[in-house]
């Protein structure tokens, strides 16, 4: 009997920096039956796939000195906690600080104030104790790292620098270098819980309970009652019960009241109200919302009572797939980070070569003091030791995750979806921008501004109303948004239901659509589909329409021209400012339509966009953005997600406007614009470029700190503590700076 390969999920704690979850994830994958590991030190979330037996994971996590969460266990977030309150939260960070008390002395009267010549072994002594509380979850975790992933880390750096820095008699330096390394991976380790708690916050929003319409079941103040024993009250009827939001079941009804948060996703049956939905897309006043709307769980509801049909259950609202999305972002990793990540693998060990080298070389080619008899930080042993604090790349490694997860959960709440660092990457190098055209650049909302048989005998005949009736028989079946146009036309003239609804209904990819309607097969179309008409008239007047920018829908019978209707859509509003930011941020624009040109040309003007393509089908689209990526290399093109859907995927980066198709924009798209609004696109490129920029200043920061301690130790100014305590500065600044980018407007 075979294994069959599963998938399991796991949240480890006691991480501080994102090498621990390097760590974690290395011994892991040693496992035997793993596939596949990838822990994200942000979420701290690791995901395994393979045959491997989950306590064997657990184990193997404990090993290396971290531990697995209880899957029910509540999180505590350094939001809640001021710093010391979260560091008596572990052993490893509470020795920590009985360390920093038993360094003190040792500290002010050997390194601070030596000129006093105070000097006792009981300072030796207590700077010895303090290295060892402050060191041994240090040189633990470095030795199981060594042991179960035959690698060096930054642990087994540190620990090295404090055992040889004992050895040569620099015990008060030992025990610092160690109490100052543990308390800046605990300092990491809150920021970066705070980080954490940025996204934890939309978790926040979910209610956790309902009120849901439900009869009453096996009631005790009825029983006994004409009969009843048990099962549905007869005498209670349906009644509002008080639920768990995860019991709530699909087309159940909720009541909502004023003041609420909506518990789930659903469809408003009764009641009006306004509703705050920024939350979910960022808007920054509630929206008016009436029967047959949609709201999203953790809007808050107005005034009015609403009760709504549940559309989604609690695990697959709107919010809960958008925290999960976030989450699973931080796991497309940047290529930045990737190539920190890949350097920092390389980068340790290189350094414990260089150690050597430095503390070898010069006492074997220049008689230069291996061991300075008169003072231990003038030799070259000590440099070395010195050389290897200074290297802790804790600073490098941090600089990026903390900024990309910064400004990924700020977009997530201002209501755009970035599925991950890479996109947030290549979104930041963009320098064409495409839009299409119905729904994106217009409001997608088309009204029908005329139509006109052949057989026309005077504005509002028979014959054109007839017209109006077959066509609405084919298009009812259709979700564009011209056939909903068609659907309000035939309402207004009461055609509505003239014909039955058209049989066979297929959508033509770029030319329309067809149905057989009472035997008879109809087509409707563009001007374009059709290659000209024999009604010279009628050509004439589709001609001028299309010049003034409608849309032109011809209707054939059996392949005998009918008549035509014309549409006209209006362009957004936060159109043209959006284009305008677009060109202020120096970047191109094109539109990417299958109207005609004169339409799509009249959009342009209207909106200010650079470029046109017009008459395009869906696998045209793709080839233009094939050849706007030769002339610009990184294009992103924004649709509405579904019917863009090849384009979107061409694009370097696809951008979904997510309203209209919220379910299928947020899984389809590399970013999704929770909110019809076109001013969010501007503010995510601005976001992303100070996400890039902040990274770039954090990589430059943390190198430059590291190169200027280098020159100063190989010269022989710096001291080991010293150099730790500029790692720990540097890695503070790193993270402060990355999470500024929370607060990006």
């Amino acid at each position: 009997m075979t294994n069959t390969q599963t998938q399991h999920t796991f949240r480890v704690t006691g991480m501080d920096c994102a090498s621990c979850a390097q760590t974690v994830e290395t011994g892991v994958a040693r496992l035997a039956g793993v596939e596949s590991c990838q822990l994200n030190f942000t979420t701290e979330t690791l995901r395994v796939s393979g045959t491997a037996v989950p306590q064997d994971i657990i184990s193997r996590v404990q090993e290396l000195g971290y531990d697995v969460a209880a899957p029910d266990e509540k999180r505590e977030t350094a939001e809640s906690l001021n710093f010391w309150q979260f560091m008596r939260q572990r052993q490893e960070t509470t020795l920590a600080l009985v360390g920093v008390l038993l360094i003190l002395p040792g500290l002010l009267f050997n390194e601070l104030l030596p000129m006093l010549g105070w000097e006792h072994p009981l300072l030796d002594l207590t700077s010895v104790a303090a290295l060892v509380l402050a060191g041994w979850p240090i040189a633990r975790s470095g030795w199981h790292s060594l042991r179960v992933n035959h690698e060096l880390t930054i642990n087994a750096l540190m620990t090295i620098a404090a055992v040889g820095a004992v050895f040569i008699g620099a015990y008060t330096e030992a025990g610092l270098v160690m109490v100052l390394f543990a308390l800046g991976e605990a300092l990491e380790g809150y920021t970066a819980d705070r980080a954490r708690s940025s996204i934890r916050s939309l978790m926040r929003v979910s209610p956790q309970n309902a009120t849901v319409m439900r009869p009453c079941i096996d009631c005790q103040e009825h029983l006994g009652q004409n009969g009843y024993t048990q099962g549905e009250c007869p005498f209670c009827g349906i009644e509002p019960h008080r639920v768990p939001v995860e019991e709530v079941k699909l087309g159940e009804t909720v009541v909502v009241k004023p003041g609420e948060r909506v518990p789930v996703d659903g469809r408003i049956l009764n009641g009006s109200s306004t509703v705050d939905q920024s939350t979910i897309t960022g808007e920054s006043a509630p929206i008016p919302r009436q029967p047959g709307d949609t709201v999203f769980a953790s809007s808050i509801n107005g005034a009015g009572v609403l009760h709504l049909e549940v559309t989604h259950l609690a695990k697959d609202s709107t919010i809960s797939r958008l925290i999960r999305l976030v989450e699973e972002a931080q796991e497309r990793r940047a290529p930045a980070q990737r190539f920190i990540d890949r350097f920092a693998r390389v980068y340790t060990p290189a350094v414990v070569i260089l150690a050597v080298l430095v503390a070898v070389l010069p006492p074997l080619l220049w008689q230069q003091p291996f061991i300075d008899a008169a003072t231990s930080t003038n030799g070259w042993l000590y440099r070395a030791l010195a050389l290897l604090v200074v290297a802790c790349p804790c600073a490098l490694v941090i600089s990026i995750p903390v900024s990309l997860v910064s400004a990924l959960s700020n977009a997530a709440k201002n209501g755009v979806l970035i599925k991950g660092g890479a996109y947030l990457e290549a979104l930041s190098q963009v320098r064409l921008v495409a839009f299409d055209k119905t729904g994106t650049l217009t409001q997608g909302k088309p009204a029908v501004t005329h139509f006109q048989s052949i057989h026309c005998q005077g504005n509002g005949c028979e014959p054109c109303t007839d017209l109006l009736g077959l066509t609405h028989a084919v298009e009812r079946s259709s979700e564009h948004p011209l056939a909903q146009a068609v659907a309000q036309a035939a309402g207004a003239y009461q055609v509505q239901n003239r014909y039955p609804a058209a049989t066979d209904v297929q959508a033509r990819i770029g030319a329309g659509i067809s149905g057989t309607v009472n035997g008879r097969q109809v087509i409707i179309g563009s001007h374009r589909a059709f290659n000209g008409l024999p009604h010279d008239a009628h050509c004439e007047a589709i001609s001028a329409a299309e010049a003034n920018g409608l849309t032109a829908m011809l209707v054939t019978t059996d392949a005998q021209y009918l008549g035509y209707l014309t549409v006209a859509d209006q362009v957004r509003e936060d159109a043209a400012a959006a284009v305008s930011h677009l060109h202020e941020l120096g970047l191109q624009t094109a539109m990417l339509t299958g109207d005609n040109e004169a339409t799509a040309q009249n959009i342009a003007g209207q909106t200010g966009i650079d470029r046109v393509f017009a008459s395009l089908l869906p696998e045209e689209k793709v080839g233009k953005i094939e050849q706007l990526l030769g002339e610009y290399g990184r294009v992103a093109m924004l649709g509405d997600g579904i019917n863009d859907a090849p384009a979107l995927a061409s694009a370097t980066v696809g951008i979904a406007m997510g309203a209209a198709g919220t379910d299928q924009a947020m899984e389809t798209a590399d970013i999704a614009l929770m909110h019809d609004d076109l001013s969010k696109l501007p503010f995510a490129i601005r976001l992303s470029r100070a996400a890039m920029a902040t990274v770039r200043a954090n990589v430059a920061l943390s190198l430059g700190l590291k190169a200027a301690f280098l020159v100063t130790v190989l010269f022989g100014f710096g001291t080991m503590w010293l150099a730790v305590l500029a790692d720990m500065g540097a890695s503070l600044l790193v993270t402060l700076n990355g999470m500024r980018l929370t607060k990006f407007r």
